[in-house]
């Protein structure tokens, strides 16, 4: 008899189990496959240290490290009807919101409000946990009562999408809320406050067909995937073969479609700078008179009427 097999293994395998060792120790990149200690993962703001990674993080994480020290206030969101359609398919829609709240909170979005740099500031986070951040009649309302804040406090809106799309349960009501969140966008703009979007991995979808792609600055996160129909749909749709890094945020800011691409370390300190060159006035500067030029003599100036008859 084998008495490592027998003996040896059992009393290690005792004694591991004895000990109470959390099993969210250790995180494996998704890009790399390194694992990452968690610890050492917080402290980098969840950016894989081996590949720059810049893996998701929830909404309230979010906000917690683009207001100044942390302090915002969150608003409750108007009450909807959680389940209109009574749509139902492997399971009842209202018991996937049931479940869906148990683990990551009210919603798939997220506003607060609170100060950057000292600026008020308002913002609406997704959070890609929630169904994975699908746009349904809450987040419509979330967008539309983000902008109103905005406008109430005459503060800059800043919108973090991270979304599959359209919530596919809500049918029509879903993308009836393309609509309603470019009036909330238009309700910012009318009244000449800042519009930022910061695309975060994913967005996608309706999402990224509507209010993601209208800001006056368009920031994206490195490596976030960002557009409408996925990869695989649209090769098979133009039977071609889509380039390398299509759809990726460093492609998109290639050609045109992003003002920039920062990393998750630098996002705040750039997102003051750029609040405050919007919402700051340059100084008034003294209105000084030019003299007037003096009127051109006639032609011929300084010849004498006998001297042109000379010649």
């Amino acid at each position: 008899m084998n008495w490592i097999t027998n003996y040896v293994r059992p009393k290690l395998r005792a004694l591991v189990n004895k000990r109470d060792i959390p099993e969210d120790l250790w995180e494996k990149c998704p890009a790399c496959g390194q694992m990452v200690f968690h610890r050492e993962l917080e402290d980098n703001l969840r950016v894989c240290p081996h590949c720059g990674y810049h893996m998701r993080i929830a909404a309230q994480r979010r906000l917690e490290l683009l207001f100044d020290d942390a302090d915002f206030t969150t608003i409750e969101l108007p009450d909807i009807l959680n389940d209109p359609l009574k749509f139902r398919d492997l399971k009842r829609y209202s018991d996937r919101l049931k479940e869906a709240k148990a683990k990551g909170g009210g919603e798939a979005i997220l506003v607060a409000h609170g100060t950057m740099g000292g600026l008020k500031t308002v913002i609406a986070a997704f959070d890609f946990r929630f169904m994975g951040g699908s746009m349904g009649i809450a987040v419509g309302e979330g967008l539309l009562a983000a902008a109103r804040l905005a406008v109430l406090q005459e503060a800059p809106l800043i919108v973090i999408p991270a979304s599959g799309g359209a919530r596919m349960q809500e049918g029509i009501l879903s993308l009836m809320q393309m609509p309603r969140s470019v009036a909330a966008v238009d309700m910012v703009k009318e009244a000449g406050l800042p519009y930022i979007v910061l695309l975060t991995d994913p967005t996608t979808g309706g999402v990224s067909a509507s209010f993601a792609m209208l800001g006056d600055i368009a920031i994206s996160e490195p490596g976030a995937i960002i557009g409408f129909a996925g990869k695989r749909v649209i090769e098979e749709t133009i039977r071609e073969i889509l380039p390398d890094g299509f759809q990726r945020a460093e492609y998109l800011l290639e050609h045109g479609m992003l003002d920039m691409v920062v990393p998750r370390k630098e996002l705040r300190e750039r997102l003051i700078t750029l609040i405050s060159l919007l919402r700051h006035k340059t100084p008034t500067a003294e209105v000084v008179a030019l003299p007037t030029p003096s009127e051109p003599e006639a032609e011929g100036d300084g010849e004498t009427a006998e001297e042109t008859a000379g010649e």
